[in-house]
């Protein structure tokens, strides 16, 4: 019933058939098409549909990497955090009712928490996570504000520390040249992420992006209920 002229093109469904890294999600592209913004009209974007599950699935992969200087979620890196966030993936899929990961399917879904959680202990996961959950706090305290809506969030991968410019909605110039410079710096080699949100206030924002505040909490809440589950 959407009013919406851009035209669907493509579906991957990453949920029916997940990646053999464990990723699920759908993906949505779409061709643009705007009668009152005619200048992006014909380019492609791709809206991707998640769980919240499958959502901190995708924020500890991000994270975990951010802090092993790997890029876990192109699935490079080292072998046993990929086979983690593999199984971990699977796991997820089986607390979803979800299709398993290719490669576990073979296993059941108590099979599968318990080995999980070997794996955990094998890697400390809960520990290196929970430093990382500390490290976030101490390096995202920034001021609330409700008059802002526009957050320019950059990671810092080498300092492991993030920094926030927050714009009032009528600065969204001002926003998007910051943004500009910021990807010129991305550019130049300098080992930083950067996103351009509209989230309303900070709170929001870690909500939405958990990865950019190097955020396992969830993650964290995830596998102690799989631990209940391999006990039961």
């Amino acid at each position: 019933s959407s009013r919406i002229l851009h035209k669907l093109v493509n579906t991957k469904d990453y949920i029916e058939h997940p990646k053999k890294s464990g990723y699920r999600s759908i993906h949505l592209i779409y061709r643009y098409k705007n009668r009152k913004v005619r200048r992006y009209n014909e380019l492609l974007i791709e809206l991707q549909i998640r769980t919240k599950l499958q959502h901190v699935w995708a924020t500890a992969v991000e994270t975990v990497g951010t802090f092993i200087e790997h890029s876990l979620k192109s699935s490079e890196g080292p072998d046993d955090w990929l086979n983690f966030f593999a199984l971990a993936g699977s796991g997820f899929a089986h607390l979803e009712k979800c299709s398993p990961v290719p490669g576990y399917e073979h296993q059941s879904a108590d099979e599968t928490f318990a080995a999980i959680e070997k794996e955990a202990v094998n890697l400390e996961v809960r520990d290196r996570l929970q430093a990382f959950s500390i490290a976030a706090n101490a390096i995202s305290n920034n001021e609330e504000s409700g008059s802002h809506y526009y957050h320019l969030v950059v990671l810092d991968s080498a300092q492991k520390k993030v920094e926030i410019k927050s714009f009032a909605r009528d600065r969204l110039d001002e926003a998007n040249l910051n943004y500009a410079n910021t990807e010129k710096r991305i550019a130049d080699g300098e080992p930083i992420q950067a996103v351009l949100v509209s989230a309303g206030p900070i709170s929001t924002l870690k909500k939405a992006y958990p990865n950019y505040f190097l955020d396992t909490r969830e993650f964290l809440k995830v596998l102690d209920k799989i631990k209940l589950n391999k006990k039961n």
